[in-house]
């Protein structure tokens, strides 16, 4: 039922609002799920050292578990080079914002309480929608691809599939139960995502800014229940000098002015590993995995390990599996685990980021 509403909301909504914004058709796409890959690619590289400096803001809609509008807020992000840039999102009872600065490292300012873990995804819906490249090569993972749609407007879904050492053998998988893409049929354009089996991003109203895509309203969705609506402003152009910019007078040298900052040395990034049980001494709010049904009938039990990145905030910021023992139960895991959160880790009095695994076991009851 959750898979057959993915297809449904895809059809139904999304290949609409594709003719809203193209004005020209192209020569249609590779056969091949890999080529169709690598000839979009280009078209979404946000970090091309060919573009110039530019500035996006967007507005965003939270919404709760009734699916009625809670809190608004916006995300912004200036970028004056591969090297320079800035993310901050901001509304009432959270402030996140990371200065990149030219010697690699990064500044940070944490306020509140830390960020939905589908709000930190906002930032690669704008401008890293899909996968990680490493994530695509073949050794990594095996890509399933459908047509949805009538004879006259089918349009390819390319579903990538981990290749895990519980279940090397696994033949059929229902389309989206992985990380799906579906693009535009003539385009190498991404109109949906579905994540976690149950997350269903919309990319909608594409238009090109310096050559590439840019979808300036994005929709997210739980099954049926809206989560998260951004509209993107007008994009501009920057300024490299604009104050943004400049890192904030609390990561500087107490004897340096804050009007000096663009020159000085931020907070190193610092990011360390840390084992799954010391991580799981600091977890302040979990939610519980569910069995599905269709695992338990079959009786299958295991431990689904996965790798997370958490962030100085205590947010869990990014999510991979690294085996399970069904895909049911991985899907499960990720969903439940990407909405804990920790207390942040600190390295000499200071939160860093923290890559560990989190391991979800599945027991059937005696």
């Amino acid at each position: 039922m959750r898979l057959t509403y993915f297809c449904v909301l895809y059809l139904a909504v999304v290949l609409p609002g594709f003719a809203q914004t193209a004005s020209s058709a192209g020569p249609g796409l590779p056969t091949d799920p890999r080529e169709v890959f690598a000839a979009a690619a280009p078209f979404y590289d946000f970090t091309s050292p060919e573009l110039k400096p530019w500035h996006l803001k967007a507005t965003y809609q939270l919404y709760d578990e009734k699916g009625k509008a809670s809190e608004q807020g916006t995300y912004e992000y200036w970028w004056a080079s591969p090297q320079v840039y800035r993310s901050t999102w901001t509304r009432p009872s959270a402030t996140h914002s990371e200065w990149h600065a030219a010697n690699g490292n990064l500044a940070h300012q944490d306020i509140g309480e830390p960020l939905k873990f589908f709000e930190y995804k906002l930032q690669d819906a704008f401008l890293s929608p899909l996968p990680r490249s490493a994530d695509l090569a073949p050794e990594k993972s095996r890509l399933d691809q459908e047509s949805l749609g009538k004879k006259d407007s089918k349009v390819p879904c390319i579903m990538v599939i981990p290749l895990m050492p519980k279940y090397p053998d696994l033949k059929t998988v229902p389309l989206g139960l992985f990380p799906t893409y579906c693009f535009d049929p003539q385009m190498p354009v991404l109109r949906a995502s579905r994540d976690f089996g149950t997350m269903t991003t919309q990319f909608n109203h594409i238009v090109k800014v310096q050559n590439k895509y840019l979808a300036r309203e994005i929709l997210v969705f739980e099954e049926k229940r809206k989560i998260l609506s951004a509209e993107v402003e007008p994009i501009t152009t920057l300024d490299p000098s604009d104050p943004a910019l400049t890192l904030p007078a609390s990561n500087l040298p107490p004897s340096t002015p804050a009007s000096s900052a663009a020159g000085t040395t931020p907070k190193q990034l610092m990011v360390v590993h840390i084992s799954a049980g010391l991580m799981t001494g600091m977890l302040v709010k979990k939610t519980t995995p569910i069995y599905p049904q269709q695992a338990k009938d079959a009786h299958i039990t295991g431990t689904v390990v996965l790798q997370a990145r958490i962030g100085r905030d205590g947010g869990i910021h990014d999510l991979h599996v690294i085996s399970a023992p069904d895909p049911s139960l991985a899907i499960a895991s990720l969903w439940a685990v990407s909405q804990w959160e920790y207390k942040p880790y600190l390295l000499n009095g200071e939160p860093v980021e923290v890559m560990t695994t989190v391991n979800v076991i599945y027991t059937l009851g005696r």
